[in-house]
């Protein structure tokens, strides 16, 4: 960051110290900063002083001094103006220095089964979540992707958190590697008012400082008793409100609650309490992010937000991602005393602690796919997307916060919560517990795309080589989508508006199964039969492959004794480079660099120890049995022009395969995207966040990314809009079951796609979703030699799923009216929202993803292609490969010969 007074101008740097900063200065008194050199030329002789500024330093020209100061010469500067350490020391208090306070004592277990209830809690939050972060110190590990519904769509009452999807960095910043960082991370929260920020007074140290926004019982005790003896007075403000019946309940609760909260802070309280414990079932409760949100943005418009902190002592919040959310919307600190009583009821008071550390380490792993290293950072930067939030809603309470398809109002968010009232002192109130079923699928819990009958119909088509078979599973999918809609586009009709054209005119499967690509699932994650298999199929049905991240064993470069090939066409650069080389790069026909992964973006990929076995650490470069997590971010890619650089080394490698550029869909993808065209990417992936995955974390997997058909409108139209969706092919993925799904991908922009999970259940997954166990029971996710001899899987299997989704494909253009993809693309004029009588998903405004209707039109010239091709270099490479000699050539290299070295490797 530069900043200038006029007078003065300066240089800092964040405390990351991710991307570079250069500066020089030369005899004639003029200096550079700049994030490279060569930005201003300067004689070698001519130099007095380069250098690079470190994480956190700065740099400062005093233009009326005529001086530099250097960054320990300037903080040293500032840092002896005032006595700030005895101030702090005077000041500033810790936990440890509050009095003790008695600790509410432990609720019933019928107080807590009606908590449980009230507050949504099921047996998979229970036993997959809470249990296990307290158990074994860290987030659950989940497979396979998210396959149920959106919030706004799903039948079930949900969480408001559910509605929140996380961001997450890729391309023009990097995330944070929190595990090899950690350096950097600070977890550290201060409660208190922030005092006058234009003054450096001994009353701005005045602070509690704490050790991490999650609060145990007896810290929270201690900060509720405070009544201002040492400069803190803390003051509880209820959630809770009347249960009768009158217009608006919800929004006259949120009023009185705002205006409770500002009568506290005008009597001099500096710590708000939010809390919804005492609830009766005479009383209703305000959803706890909708509090949160909402005050925070009400005390920042009344001009008093830095007068206090908030804090929240709730039941209802009990994941990772509920905790990140309420801190994302300007909570201080958590107090989740509903989460902390169940793991008591279950005999595991003690390890509250390690449950507290397990959360804070979910909390790290969120902040930091943001690029954020610091919680203090984090909080209130609302850095989310609302997924069915109505915009009025998100306005005046989430304000600043992105919600482009509308959703709920006040009243439908009332009526989410009413339902789990009824739960709880309802006719149901003794029923067993919910299972829940979001993640696994349960008979009486969420409904799933891949359910036993649907994967039961599809199996048996692509067994059989059947298309009737086919064609029944399409429809069952189409009547359930219809019944219990799971996907954005399963809430649109498609409407033809020209009449429809004869099948034998349609594109064939021959030419459309080559815009089919097999997902990136490395060898590793799937055993070697799985993924030769695949291999294979694609091969022979002149389709792609895609390696994933784990590198490819160099025999399978070339054909087989036996002639099969085996050779994964597309080859994936990912962060860790795992099998990353020469020959690796030139056995590809396409070139994907995985930016970020839709089940888990902002994050790197997982291969559990356990699967790490000697054949797959040897292909990674690894020791056999550690577990391999690869970084958030490339390593050499810290901004768009990183990002240039590496796409400019791949094409001199291998100047013959297209280069792909991986990206998830989130907020603003589209300008993302339109600089990965600039930087001469070939093609652009614009993942869903339901894409499947061999081991992502549990919270993860459903509520960071967005589902492709939004990111995918948006990359589609500001491509368009900058005059560049000519220059580039868009692919896309996620959950991609039938011809319908992949025409309405190709309506709304793509032209090519991928299919993961599709392929492993036409050759045998089960859903068992225990990939990262290495206890697949089909041999398809495992390394374990006793089970990898139960794979069944044929490549006629692949072949057939690919022919009949091709099939499915044809008959829909033909009915649309089509010939071709090329001709299909773009035309969202088709796609018409669904009416909906009733439920939540009639609120939806599709009107900012169904916009003008745009087609492309290819240009043959790319002027963003390389323009250095070495053509000398490469008859020279030629002539010593075919003599088989050593030849030397001399040759001028200039800094616009950035890699000379790469394109010799490739030969």
């Amino acid at each position: 960051m530069c900043f200038t007074d006029g007078v003065q101008v300066g240089a800092f740097l964040d405390r990351n110290g991710l991307r570079p900063s250069r500066y020089v200065l030369d005899k004639d008194n003029v200096l550079v900063a700049a994030s490279e050199t060569g930005v201003y030329d300067v004689k070698p002789a001519d130099v007095v002083e380069k250098g690079v500024l470190g994480p956190a330093e700065m740099l400062l020209i005093d233009t009326s001094e005529g001086r530099i100061y250097h960054n320990q010469e300037l903080k040293q500067r500032y840092a002896h103006q005032h006595p700030y350490q005895e101030w702090l020391q005077e000041e500033q208090l810790t936990i440890d220095d509050l009095p003790e306070a008695d600790v509410v004592e432990h609720l019933s277990e019928h107080a807590l089964q009606t908590l449980w209830r009230r507050h949504g809690y099921t047996e998979d939050i229970i036993q997959d979540a809470i249990i296990p972060m307290a158990t074994a110190g860290g987030e659950p590990v989940f497979s396979m992707g998210f396959d149920s519904p959106l919030a706004v769509l799903s039948e079930q009452p949900q969480s408001l958190f559910t509605y929140f999807k996380q961001q997450f960095a890729q391309v023009t910043n990097p995330p944070i590697d929190a595990i090899r960082e950690d350096l950097v991370i600070s977890t550290e929260m201060y409660l208190g008012s922030d005092g006058d920020i234009t003054q450096d007074v001994p009353a701005n140290a005045k602070k509690i400082k704490l050790a991490s926004p999650l609060l145990s019982s007896t810290d929270f005790e201690k900060i509720r008793h405070l009544t201002g003896k040492r400069g803190f007075k803390a003051a509880m403000v209820s959630l809770c409100y009347g249960n009768q019946p009158r217009p608006h309940r919800l929004e006259q609760a949120l009023d009185d609650l705002f205006k409770d909260a500002e009568e506290q802070i005008d009597r001099g309280a500096n710590i708000v309490i939010l809390s919804d414990r005492g609830a009766t079932s005479d009383d209703l409760i305000v959803p706890v992010l909708l509090a949160v949100a909402g005050l925070n943005n009400y005390l920042v418009r009344k001009g008093k937000r830095e007068l206090a902190s908030i804090i929240v002592d709730t039941g209802e919040a009990c994941e990772t991602h509920h905790y990140a959310t309420l801190l994302g919307y300007g909570a201080s600190a958590i107090h989740p005393y509903g989460v902390y009583a169940t793991l008591n009821y279950n005999h595991l008071a003690e390890r509250v602690d390690t449950y507290r550390q397990a959360a804070l380490n979910g909390i790290i792993k969120i902040m930091s796919r943001m690029g954020i290293s610091t919680i203090i950072g984090y909080q209130g930067a609302q850095l989310f997307e609302a997924v069915g939030i109505a915009k009025e809603v998100v306005d005046r309470y989430f304000t600043g916060t992105e919600s482009r398809i509308g959703g709920l109002n006040l009243d439908q968010i009332e009526a989410e919560y009413l339902a789990r009232y009824d739960r709880a002192f309802g006719s149901r109130a003794k029923d067993a517990l919910l299972s829940g079923g979001s993640y696994k699928y349960r008979a009486d819990g969420e409904h799933h795309l891949y359910n036993p009958m649907t994967m039961y119909k599809f199996q048996q088509a692509v067994r059989l080589g059947d298309y009737g078979l086919y064609q029944e599973y399409a429809k069952l999918m189409h009547q359930e989508e219809q019944a219990t809609p799971t996907t954005l586009r399963a809430m649109w009709n498609v409407r033809p508006n020209r009449e429809p054209v004869p099948l034998s005119e349609v594109e064939p499967v021959s030419q459309l199964v080559k815009r089919f690509k097999s997902g990136a699932m490395s060898f590793g994650s799937l055993s070697k039969e799985a993924h030769e298999c695949i291999a294979q199929a694609m091969n022979e049905l002149g389709a792609k492959s895609n390696s994933g991240e784990g590198g490819e064993n160099s025999q399978r470069f070339k054909p087989q004794k036996d002639g099969r090939n085996v050779n994964s066409k597309i080859k994936q650069v990912a962060s860790a480079r795992f099998g990353v080389n020469a020959a690796y790069l030139m056995s590809a026909e396409e070139i994907q660099i995985k930016v970020a992964q839709g089940a888990k973006p902002g994050e790197g990929g997982q291969l559990p120890g356990n699967k790490n076995f000697p054949w797959v650490a040897e292909i990674r470069g690894s020791v056999p049995g550690v577990r391999l997590i690869s970084p958030p971010p490339h390593h050499d890619i810290y901004s768009i022009e990183d990002l240039k650089q590496l796409i400019y080394d791949l094409k001199q490698v291998n100047p013959f395969a297209k280069i792909n550029v991986k990206l998830v869909s989130s907020t603003g993808v589209g300008t993302i995207a339109t600089g990965v065209v600039k930087c001469g990417a070939d093609k652009v992936v614009i993942s869903g966040y339901d894409g499947g995955t061999g081991a992502a974390p549990r919270t993860s997997i459903r509520d960071a990314g967005l589902p492709w058909e939004m990111g995918l409108a948006e990359a589609h139209q500001t491509l368009t809009l900058n005059n560049l969706r000519q220059r580039t092919v868009i692919e896309t993925d996620g959950k991609l079951m039938t011809g319908r799904d992949i025409a309405v991908a190709i309506m709304l922009g793509a032209e090519e796609f991928s299919f993961a999970s599709l392929v492993l259940v036409s050759i045998g997954c089960i859903m068992m979703r225990v990939c990262s166990k290495n206890t697949c029971p089909t041999g398809i996710a495992t390394q374990n030699p006793a089970l990898r001899k139960f794979f069944i899987g044929k490549p006629e299997y692949v072949k057939n799923c690919m022919r009949f989704l091709a099939e499915d494909l044809r008959q829909e253009m033909a009915k649309f009216g089509f010939r071709t993809v090329d001709e299909l693309v773009g035309h969202t004029e088709l796609i018409h929202p669904r009416y909906v009588a009733k439920g939540k998903a009639k609120s939806l405004d599709f009107s900012r993803l169904l916009g003008t209707s745009v087609g492309i039109q290819r240009k043959p010239v790319d002027r963003f292609s390389p323009k250095h091709k070495w053509p000398d270099l490469n008859s020279f490479a030629e002539a010593a490969v075919a003599a088989k000699q050593d030849f030397v050539m001399k040759e001028a290299i200039n800094n616009e010969h950035r890699a000379a070295g790469a394109r010799l490797g490739g030969w």
